[in-house]
């Protein structure tokens, strides 16, 4: 199993997750040509691709969707009011409905040799999920776009070799930027984004002996710097009730526009 972060942040994001026989995407909120130069980084080119995984419809996350698919056709798992709010959506241009998978949150389903589950999270959107992967006894998840966790996110991120989590926003930026009221009002919800503080502490809850790389993403542009989101989820997994230290684990952090590296497991 491998991971590369095409690009992840506030203003578009793309995964791709694989294996040697199955190649994923988790969103396509980049461009085409974005997705294929990053692919090139794994060797891979677009035609590669098997499947994509939507977490939801924001445009963060699917803008580049309907080009992709229109030049290779695969599969487009989501939830049914996912993917409804894609095909409602008229700037991503048409996409052929066969290409539609419908998937339910909490049932697992394959891919190749590529174990998949889902998970629901809280965030402004019609029905937004988490997924992690599983092949060949390695696990790997993608968990963004959620503005609180509960016992239910713990339980589903629990066990994972490999973790990629939101660490969106420093709060005090937030509350002194240029964003308007009602705006950074939805940020802070419960149904918007994980501060830094609050990743820390999620991480603090799941750490685990086979953790061993933690990869922070969604950094918003305006409102958090890599630097912060890095030294801040440290302190707060120093200071979690638990044995694990900061030390104890790989922290990266995502790269906005461009791939940051290749997690091979």
């Amino acid at each position: 199993m491998r991971m590369c972060p095409i690009a992840s942040g506030s203003s578009g994001n793309s995964i791709y997750i694989g294996s040697e026989r199955t190649h994923l995407l988790v969103d396509a909120g980049i461009s085409k040509k974005k997705i294929e130069e990053g692919l090139k980084t794994t060797g891979l080119k677009g035609g590669d691709i098997d499947a994509i995984l939507i977490t939801h419809e924001h445009a963060d996350h699917i803008q580049g969707l309907g080009v992709f698919v229109r030049k290779y056709p695969v599969p487009i798992y989501g939830t049914a009011a996912t993917l409804k709010q894609i095909q409602l959506n008229p700037t991503l241009g048409y996409i052929p409905p066969e290409l539609f998978v419908e998937i339910t949150p909490d049932r697992d389903f394959t891919l190749g040799d590529i174990s998949v589950s889902s998970m629901r999270v809280s965030h402004d959107a019609a029905d937004p999920v988490a997924y992690s992967f599983d092949g060949g006894g390695k696990r790997i998840a993608i968990a963004t776009d959620m503005g609180i966790y509960d016992d239910y996110v713990v339980e589903h991120l629990k066990g994972m070799d490999v973790l990629l989590l939101e660490a969106n926003h420093d709060i005090r930026m937030l509350q002194v930027g240029p964003y308007p009221y009602q705006l950074k009002q939805r940020i802070l919800s419960e149904r918007g984004h994980l501060s830094n503080e609050t990743a820390g502490r999620l991480l603090s809850d799941i750490a685990c002996d086979r953790l061993s790389t933690i990869v922070l993403g969604h950094l918003s542009k305006e409102n958090n710097l890599p630097e912060l989101a890095y030294e801040t989820v440290r302190l707060e997994i120093e200071a979690g009730d638990n044995e694990y230290h900061a030390n104890d684990f790989e922290m990266i952090v995502a790269k906005r526009s461009e791939p940051t590296c290749i997690i091979e497991l």
